[in-house]
């Protein structure tokens, strides 16, 4: 308010001081005669200024002339000037409108378009890392293979594109199926920006489906220490890759080392069942039984699993039914009411003869949730209690079309695992399989296999008692 009220002012005095000039100027009796060949000029002090302003006018005008035809002159000669500068504005304008609009196609969906006003943008601009970057995204979106690539090798030149560049070309070769390139690809991008996360997920994913675990756990690293896994998860991952690392345990002249890994990965994560099963099996050709039936029962108290109860069977591969089954008292315990724990305790009391126990550790399980573990447990029962011979083809017919039970499923694709792996083989998911019922699949078979109970005969009702395992599997362990 104040900078504005003193600006007027001193316009204002500024006229007065000029209408104050030209009055003095005015009433002036000075003159001044000019003569030149016979002409006479008389000219007062006021027309004295206004002629030398005229004159400065003038002298003004002829310089801007002379700078316009030295502009045009140089503008022919290829230097720049005011021209150069308009049409090179002109250009830019018209280079960023196409770049803005090769942007709303790309969005859009329409790959062709953003092509088409990508390469426009790039004859207008001189903005590679742009125009560049829109041309790949835009050729790679219209199925422009050959096109996008070499527009994300162009990126690579320029330091502020180099890791779009590599990510864009990291990602054409996954599309390809070319993962040794592709793993080449996500260690240089690793490389140039270690905390992407993106990045990590793709390298750890690569280095796990070409056995790296060595580099996988130099990834889980990084990504633990930039924060994107939490530690729960980390330690679990990490506990899976050193299950891996130490998979030639069993292998003949395995070292000390291998060894070691399988009990550390276990340490990290005492519920993860294979872990658990190979460092028991590492303190067993140790000699060290106890250690290796501790783990195995942590395990078990984590999640029974069959895996763990073949892996405790090893323990005393040489002892008796009757003193196996007191001896997995010690897991038995732990989850009595659990479906693997009864199914465990009927198989035992199967291999032990006694079928009577066997028929009561199931209970109610073949009517309430029967898989054909169960199933062929019951069938089993039967014959070994002496039953006829329909009821024990009604039990295995009935098995046939009965839900496998729990299973190694991938939590992505849901693929079923005939054993457990760090890399779903179907989906390529890390860390992804899961010890549950998988999702079974209604109507009728190609064989009409559902009508053989049916045919067949019908199973003898059960009295109430458990869930899930194999019997062939059983009898395995109990020899």
């Amino acid at each position: 308010m104040i900078w504005s009220l003193l600006r007027i002012v001193a316009f204002l005095a500024a006229l007065l001081a000029l209408a104050f000039g030209f009055t003095l100027l005015a009433q002036a009796d000075a003159v001044l005669r000019l003569s030149f060949a016979g002409w006479e000029l008389t000219l007062h002090p006021l027309q004295i200024a206004i002629v030398g302003l005229v004159a400065l006018g003038v002298v003004w005008g002829i310089l801007k002339l002379l700078g316009l035809l030295l502009a045009v002159l140089r503008f022919v000669n290829g230097d720049e000037t005011a021209i150069s500068r308009y049409l090179d504005r002109n250009r830019e304008k018209r280079g960023f409108q196409a770049l803005a609009d090769g942007m709303m196609a790309l969005a859009a969906g329409e790959g062709r378009l953003a092509l088409i006003k990508a390469q426009r943008a790039q004859s207008y601009l001189d903005r590679p890392e742009l125009t560049n970057l829109l041309i790949a995204q835009a050729a790679d979106l219209s199925g422009d293979t050959p096109r996008a690539s070499e527009a994300f090798k162009a990126l690579l030149a320029d330091p502020r594109t180099r890791f779009v560049g590599i990510r864009g070309l990291l990602m054409q070769k996954l599309a390809e199926g070319d993962t040794d390139t592709a793993l080449k690809l996500a260690q240089k991008a690793f490389e140039l920006k270690p905390r992407h996360a993106d990045s990590q997920d793709i390298l750890l994913k690569l280095q796990s489906g070409a056995a790296d675990w060595k580099g996988a756990r130099a990834t889980l690293n990084a990504q633990a220490k930039s924060g994107a896994l939490p530690k729960d998860l980390f330690r679990r991952r990490d506990a899976v890759l050193a299950l891996q690392e130490a998979k030639g345990v069993f292998d003949e002249g395995a070292s000390i080392d291998a060894q070691e890994a399988a009990i550390a990965a276990n340490k990290q994560s005492p519920d993860l069942i294979p872990a658990a099963a190979m460092a028991a099996r590492s303190y067993l050709n140790r000699g060290d039984k106890k250690n290796a039936t501790r783990v195995l029962k942590k395990a078990w108290e984590a999640m029974p699993h069959p895996d763990l109860a073949a892996a405790f069977a090893e323990i005393e591969p040489e002892e008796t039914p009757d003193a196996r089954l007191k001896r997995f008292r010690a897991l038995t315990a732990l989850h009595p009411d659990h479906v693997e724990t009864k199914q465990l305790l009927a198989e035992l009391s199967i291999a032990a003869e006694d079928f009577p126990a066997a028929r009561r550790a199931l209970g109610d399980l073949p009517t309430t949730a029967p898989t054909r573990r169960i199933l062929a447990i019951m069938a089993a029962v039967e014959r070994g209690e002496g039953g006829e011979e329909a009821t024990v083809r009604a039990w295995l017919s009935k098995a046939l079309t009965a839900p496998r039970g729990p299973q190694w499923c991938c939590d992505k694709c849901h693929a079923v695992h005939s054993e457990w792996t760090p890399i779903c083989e179907n989906c390529q998911g890390f860390d992804t399989l899961s010890w549950r019922a998988p999702i079974e699949t209604t109507g009728p078979s190609a064989t009409a296999a559902e009508m053989l109970p049916v045919v067949v005969s019908s199973p003898k009702p059960v009295p109430d008692g458990p869930k899930p395992i194999d019997l062939e599997a059983i009898g395995r362990r109990a020899n």
